[in-house]
């Protein structure tokens, strides 16, 4: 059970981060200030809120001991500060001082990483405050970043959907295409994943995007045997861009974000608190309970939604649920997981796992029938690039901004006049508020309704 215990309505514009400490809550927003709380009572720090930077706070993150907060911003730089008397320890620069949009410390707080619009990625030494290593992406911002558990790597996302890996030398990896949209942001669970040659663990990475997708992966590397990248599974069917994603200090649940208003989560280390950052200004701690159903299910049970992503038990604990405990162990001896299962048809049933009965191989082939019909629900609904991303309605009126991206006319109007003028996708100043008609999306979404609206 997750419940609501207290809401902080202390900035003046939108909550765009929010972070825990062992004892702290930090909040960062808009309006250019850092606020810290104390988690004993919510109360507000006597030196919150932090005030340095000149433009809109985009991150703000604690060092594993807690001791001290990192923020970045608009006004390119990173700060430090101590976070038991908010003074400002060192001021950080990004190189040619383009926005900085995401920071995280490295599990040993050696390190610092901050990602910045221009594609930069700098690791500064947390120490004495210089910096280390520079890189940079071929395109797009960078707007998410996490270190591996073990401090080996981390990994960056962009606004153009690509997933990076770096080691700790700044050396690039690995690179793909992982969102189609652009990536919201990645997080790394503290559990590591037995198997593998020799021992060698992998971490479970969770990465989400505008495309409505969360992807997991699972991610090595070691020094002897090199780094290892590989893809698990995509939680799709959601209605809505997933905005963040975050696990929990245990690794067992994931929680993630699908509406446009609600901008980000994190969850406490040491007791059962979420807090969840807002564009209506506000942050809400909430309370759950891992005796009861849980609202953040674990991340196993996530996974088993999605029979590709099935083990041979999972397949076995299937057929005794259609009443076919006596295949289970010919699945069994035949190493049948859940891609295997998908991919059965009546030759293989007949020829491969020698099931001679030709009623129990059309059950078994109508039940597995029933599995792909309930995949194939997940994803149907609008296509993501006919919704507004404002409204999160079908576009009737869609018009290109200077942002590049497509809104609903009336709703990016009412936008800018009311709100600011930034672009609601990259809260980036608008280069111009020039609304050009997008005719061509319009024709294919009425082509979209034609059809189904039959």
């Amino acid at each position: 059970m997750v419940k609501l215990i207290h809401s902080l309505a202390d900035h003046g514009d939108d909550v765009n981060c929010c972070a825990f400490s062992s004892s702290l809550l930090a909040t960062c927003s808009l309006d250019k200030t850092i606020r810290l709380y104390s988690l004993s009572d919510f109360t507000e720090l006597p030196h919150s809120p932090l005030r340095f930077h000149t433009y809109a706070v985009h991150c703000c993150c604690f060092s594993p001991s807690g001791h001290v907060l990192a923020s970045c911003s608009t006004d390119g730089t990173t700060v430090l500060w101590s976070a038991h008397s908010g003074q400002t320890l060192a001021v950080m620069e990004q190189p040619g001082g383009s926005p900085v949009r995401v920071c995280r410390f490295s599990p040993d707080s050696t390190y610092l990483a901050s990602g910045a619009a221009d594609g930069t990625v700098v690791l500064w030494n947390a120490q004495s405050y210089k910096l280390y290593r520079c890189g940079s992406v071929k395109d797009g911002s960078l707007v998410a970043c996490a270190f591996s558990p073990n401090g080996g790597l981390f990994v960056t996302g962009s606004s153009c959907g690509d997933l990076t890996v770096w080691d700790d030398k700044m050396r690039c990896l690995h690179s793909e295409k992982a969102h189609d949209l652009g990536i919201t942001c990645c997080d790394f669970s503290s559990q590591p994943l037995s198997g593998g040659e020799q021992g060698l663990q992998f971490y479970r990475l969770a990465s989400c995007g505008q495309d409505c997708q969360i992807k997991i992966w699972a991610v090595s590397f070691t020094h002897i045997l090199g780094f290892e990248l590989k893809y698990k599974s995509t939680l799709n069917g959601h209605c809505a861009p997933v905005l963040a994603c975050a696990f929990s200090h245990d690794g067992k649940m994931l929680l993630f974000l699908l509406t446009r208003y609600v901008t980000t989560c994190a969850f406490a280390p040491n007791t059962l608190l979420l807090a969840t950052g807002s564009m209506d200004k506000t942050v809400n701690i909430w309370q759950f309970d891992l005796e009861t159903p849980c609202q953040a299910r674990s991340i196993d049970d996530q996974l088993k939604q999605f029979t590709e992503d099935w083990s041979e038990e999972d397949v076995s604990a299937w057929l005794r649920a259609q009443g076919l405990e006596d295949l289970v162990g010919i699945f069994k001896m035949n190493n049948i997981d859940g891609k295997e299962l998908l991919n059965l048809t009546k030759e293989s049933l007949a020829d491969d796992l020698k099931i001679e009965s030709l009623g129990l191989r059309s059950k078994v082939l109508r039940s597995i029938e029933e599995l792909r019909t309930n995949m194939k629900s997940l994803s149907s609904g609008i296509p993501d690039e006919f919704i507004c991303p404002i409204t999160r309605e079908l576009m009737k009126d869609p018009v290109i901004a200077s942002d590049g991206y497509s809104y609903e006319k009336e709703a990016m109007e009412s936008w800018i006049s009311k709100k600011k003028r930034t672009s609601p996708m990259t809260n980036l100043a608008l280069p111009s508020l020039v609304l050009t008609p997008n005719r061509t999306l319009k024709m294919a979404i009425n082509r979209w309704l034609d059809t189904h609206q039959k």
